[in-house]
């Protein structure tokens, strides 16, 4: 998927750019109210869009947050043979904002279903990352990996742990779990 799409139908350039610039303010606007008072009413007005327009994009908050995560997910560069660099990278994407993890987490366990399509997509993603990551396709290892980063991500959303805590601990684990990352081939 481009960033001229969105979980519904692909995107003209303008609808493109409404839906970038509802994304941006979602950001803003959870900065300000949190979780509990973001609406898509209160970011289509930041947007400077008709609160019907946000609707025909997003169908709720957690859809709009859940876009803002696979947004960058999506343009966070692959890592190659170190699957514990990659959980961590992904774990810190949001990690400097904590009111956008807690809420992108919040939202990203929805089960709307624009929501459950992007979770879908996210974790595919992710999968597909630690593949690339590891080097190889072992289902015992991806397994334990991916349920690592889910429940770190649980554990920070709950306040257990930072987001930027949570990506150190689920280093520490992906190395465990993985091994060594791989060295290039000789040549």
């Amino acid at each position: 998927m481009s960033v001229h799409e969105s979980t519904r139908r692909r995107l003209s350039d303008r609808q493109a750019d409404t839906v970038r610039r509802l994304t941006d303010a979602t950001v803003t606007e959870v900065r300000e109210t949190g979780y509990d008072g973001l609406t898509v009413r209160n970011v289509a007005r930041r947007a400077g869009v008709a609160a019907a327009t946000a609707y025909t994009y997003f169908t709720s908050k957690n859809h709009l947050l859940t876009e803002v995560f696979w947004r960058r997910l999506e343009a966070l560069p692959q890592t190659e043979g170190d699957a514990a660099q990659a959980l961590r990278e992904i774990v810190l994407l949001i990690a400097s904002e904590p009111e956008l993890a807690a809420a992108c987490t919040t939202a990203v366990l929805a089960s709307d279903p624009d929501v459950r399509e992007l979770r879908l997509r996210i974790g595919l993603d992710i999968h597909q990352r630690l593949v690339q990551a590891l080097g190889r396709e072992d289902k015992l290892v991806l397994d334990a990996l991916e349920m690592a980063y889910s429940g770190a991500l649980l554990q920070a959303g709950m306040g257990y742990m930072t987001y930027a805590e949570a990506a150190d601990r689920l280093a520490e684990v992906a190395r465990l779990v993985s091994g060594p990352p791989l060295s290039p081939p000789e040549t």
